[in-house]
């Protein structure tokens, strides 16, 4: 395929560019284990060193039984799971490449907003009967129990 006003040699480069480019991709999705992420499967969260203890304490407490990593932190929709698969990947491929990461690890807003919709989804009825407020809002879920899934 010639591509019109770029002589040979131009496009010859840019091809080895984009080969090089997408060689050095697929070499980082296997060495990272990115493929990993595409499961339900929470070991997937032990590829990254700084989950280890989130990993831990969830094995040990109530919604092991009951709930996966991405029960909790992904909507229930396909779109809105892949979406936010997407987005947490790409960001936490560039934080811990570039060593720009919090340790402990946090949720940002997205990310909350995610895990309350979830909270309120699995327990709609214990929070309308204790938790609602009395101009009908209901308070975020992280502010009393901030730790419940990771001890």
């Amino acid at each position: 395929m010639r591509l019109a006003g770029y002589t040979e040699s131009a496009q010859i480069l840019a091809g080895v560019l984009m080969g090089v480019l997408l060689g050095l991709g697929a070499f980082t999705l296997w060495y990272a284990r990115g493929t990993a992420y595409l499961s339900d499967d929470p070991a997937a969260c032990l590829n990254c060193h700084v989950m280890r203890e989130m990993y831990e304490a969830w094995s040990h407490g109530s919604h092991k039984a009951v709930a996966t990593c991405n029960s909790c932190h992904t909507p229930h929709s396909f779109v809105g799971k892949w979406s936010v698969k997407f987005v947490n990947g790409f960001n936490h491929s560039v934080k811990f490449t570039l060593d720009n990461f919090n340790d402990p690890i946090r949720a940002n807003a997205m990310n909350r907003r995610v895990a309350q919709d979830n909270c309120i989804r699995c327990h709609a009825g214990v929070v309308s009967e204790i938790h609602g407020t009395a101009s009908g809002e209901i308070q975020s879920c992280l502010s009393c129990h901030a730790r419940v899934g990771h001890l």
